[in-house]
């Protein structure tokens, strides 16, 4: 009886109805030397600084900045695979750990794409959340596995080794994961470099799907037009928050100077910007 009760029961942390979506109160981090990752309060160099804001729920927002502002490191920490070394980090009023609402997109040069695993399998790795570490997947699992790829149009691609897959078919996938993790948050970690237009495209489609169902996306990215032009905020970061809200009042001549300092360049009038290249990479701490 008490097996049949743990399985029926809902799993994760019940959300608080009068909280926004996800809030974030004077964060700090950095990293301990030679760590490879593990966070600590004694550092002086920060990764990210007294970082503060809010965001509610169906939004999509884009987190912008230049390599080493922190990018990927905010995301990991709301994921809840980092912790501060100060401040809170709340997800429907409850820290990120023993939430199942929330799927991580890395960046695919972050993924061992070496590991034998078919399309199908990546995609009901979302589903143990719900199911339990270590128990099999039922039938109406393996449904919602079918549905998810079905959403991200990708169901022909079930039996294939995911290696296998083009980089717009591999970020697909990912998606469909989050789709079965029945995932109320999406990070995504620069899911569109590398990808041509009509798989930027295809994915974005995607995300409106999401935005219809409430679901409340942040993603990293480079592309600062994009982020103009797509997504309903913009925060644009260097280790802390330069400006956060509609893009039209955080990508602003004085805001860019701010965050890219010598990456960016006046070109004629006062307005006119050119953003040469931000560095070689991706590390712990974009």
């Amino acid at each position: 009886m008490a097996k049949m009760v743990d399985r029926l029961a809902p799993k994760g942390v019940t959300h608080a109805a009068d909280m926004p979506t996800l809030r974030i109160d004077g964060v700090s981090v950095s990293f301990a030397s030679g760590s490879n990752g593990v966070t600590t309060s004694r550092k002086a160099d920060l990764a990210l600084q007294n970082v503060s804001f809010e965001v509610h729920k169906g939004e999509r927002v884009a987190v912008v900045g230049p390599n080493g502002a922190g990018k990927s490191t905010l995301l990991r920490l709301i994921a809840g695979m980092l912790k501060p070394g100060k401040g809170q980090v709340n997800i429907y009023g409850h820290g990120p750990d023993d939430h199942i609402c929330i799927a991580f997109v890395p960046q695919r040069n972050k993924i061992d794409w070496s590991f034998p695993a078919t399309v199908e399998d990546v995609v009901m790795m979302g589903r143990v959340g719900k199911i339990g570490l270590f128990r099999w997947p039922g039938r109406a699992d393996w449904e919602v596995v079918r549905l998810s790829l079905e959403r991200v149009q990708a169901r022909d691609l079930a039996k294939r080794q995911v290696w296998e897959l083009s980089g717009g078919q591999q970020q697909r996938v990912f998606i469909a994961r989050a789709l079965a993790q029945e995932a109320e948050i999406l990070l995504m970690d620069e899911p569109l470099t590398g990808l041509d237009v009509p798989s930027q495209e295809a994915i974005f489609a995607i995300l409106d799907g999401l935005r219809a169902k409430g679901v409340t996306v942040l993603v990293a990215t480079h592309d600062l037009n994009m982020a103009g032009e797509r997504f309903d905020q913009v925060m644009l970061i260097n280790k802390r928050v330069i400006a956060y809200g509609q893009a039209t009042d955080v990508l602003t001549a004085s805001h860019l100077l701010h965050a890219y300092g010598g990456y960016i360049h006046k070109v004629g009038d006062e307005d006119a910007l050119l953003l040469a290249d931000t560095g070689c990479g991706h590390g712990e701490e974009d």
